[in-house]
């Protein structure tokens, strides 16, 4: 949803109310993931999907249904079958989509929420999608401060500490929960939708192959920053709007930038002056990817070097050099893509191979899905 909410902050300030779908639950071959969401605004606007077009004419008509009458309701979207008229995914999946009102008195902190995503401040909303709790009832959870409720103090207590933990974890899914907070009974359903900061991608050398992984990098929702010691090459006009660029020297600049489970850190430099000492950095704290551009030559070279600075196995198995997929990319916006697609492959697990040639779910599920 955090695509769509600067247009639903807009509705939200203007006063517009509007119906807002949520994906809550998946199953099999799904789509899209929890948190996808789709609203319908005024004049019948519509941002957003939650199916990518399967379903999406009967949750605009029930966003406009829930809009006029003010209730929420639930909604699970299966397979359709060879009806050609039927509503229903094609994929054999299942999706669960929550569909509510948001209006100024059916959720007063919404506004707050879409200016703290806004600012990459972190922030979850719980709300009740089933059971002995007012359904579409949302609660928003910040580090310091809850607004909100999900209908009493004691399931308020009980979700705002599970929020706060996946919030640190960037994670969104199902939960249960008794009607008075019991962490042992599933009586009432809730939604917890965390937003998290974006996730870095820290890009070293300011090369043309920067430039165009860093315009992917933007793309695919990190906040990037590219970093270079020559001035000359590291400057705001050769990159794209929004991209941060940093003059240092790119080990000495990682060690003063905290990383996380979810940092992506890219080496292009192509020089080992500049890389061996970067790597021995980047190996050795947290991220969820290494890359380092290079020929294979230039690979066992920096091997070789890396484990004289006194790396482990184990700290070595974690860069992936050369880097990439083999796309047979050459141009730096192939090499882009080719690096884009490792990086996702190691988010979600994925082969890298062509999906014809694979069987089973293409969107295999998962409980909690981390940002």
């Amino acid at each position: 949803m955090r695509d769509i909410l600067p247009v639903l902050g807009r509705w939200y300030a203007h006063r517009e109310p509007f119906g807002l779908a949520t994906v809550v639950a998946v199953s099999r071959s799904a789509p899209r993931d929890p948190g996808a969401a789709m609203a319908v605004g005024p004049g019948d606007e519509v941002v957003g999907s939650v199916s990518g077009g399967c379903v999406e004419g009967a949750v605009f008509e029930l966003a406009q249904e829930v809009t006029a009458s003010g209730e929420a309701c639930l909604q699970v979207f299966g397979y359709s079958d060879e009806d050609a008229f039927a509503v229903g995914l094609t994929c054999g999946g299942e999706i669960t989509v929550l569909v509510r009102p948001v209006t100024r008195e059916s959720d007063p902190s919404f506004g707050a929420v879409a200016d703290s995503v806004a600012a990459g401040s972190p922030v979850t909303v719980a709300t009740v999608t089933d059971g002995a709790a007012p359904r579409g009832a949302t609660l928003a959870v910040w580090p310091d401060r809850v607004a909100g409720t999900l209908g009493t103090s004691r399931l308020d207590v009980a979700v705002t500490a599970d929020a706060r933990g996946e919030l640190a974890l960037g994670a969104t899914g199902l939960r249960h929960y008794g009607p008075h907070g019991e962490r042992r009974e599933d009586s009432v359903a809730v939604f917890l939708h965390s937003f998290a900061p974006p996730p870095r991608m820290l890009v070293f050398g300011a090369i043309d192959y920067a430039a165009a992984v860093a315009r992917i990098g933007d793309f695919l929702g990190y906040r990037v920053t590219v970093c270079d010691a020559r001035p000359v090459f590291a400057t705001p006009q050769r990159f794209p709007e929004g991209v941060e660029v940093v003059v240092d020297w790119p080990h000495r600049y990682l060690r003063s930038t905290e990383t996380d489970e979810r940092t992506v850190v890219c080496v292009l430099t192509h020089d080992p002056k500049f890389d061996v000492p970067l790597l021995e950095e980047a190996l050795r704290r947290p991220a969820a990817y290494i890359g380092a551009m290079g020929s294979r030559r230039t690979h066992h070279e920096r091997m070789r070097r890396l484990a004289e600075s006194g790396l482990t196995e184990g700290e070595l198995s974690r860069l992936r050099s050369p880097v990439g997929l083999d796309l047979g990319a050459r141009t730096p916006e192939e090499v882009a893509v080719s690096v884009a697609a490792e990086i996702v492959a190691l988010r979600w697990g994925g082969s890298g191979a062509p999906l014809t040639a694979t069987a089973g779910a293409i969107h295999p599920a998962a409980p909690l899905r981390h940002a």
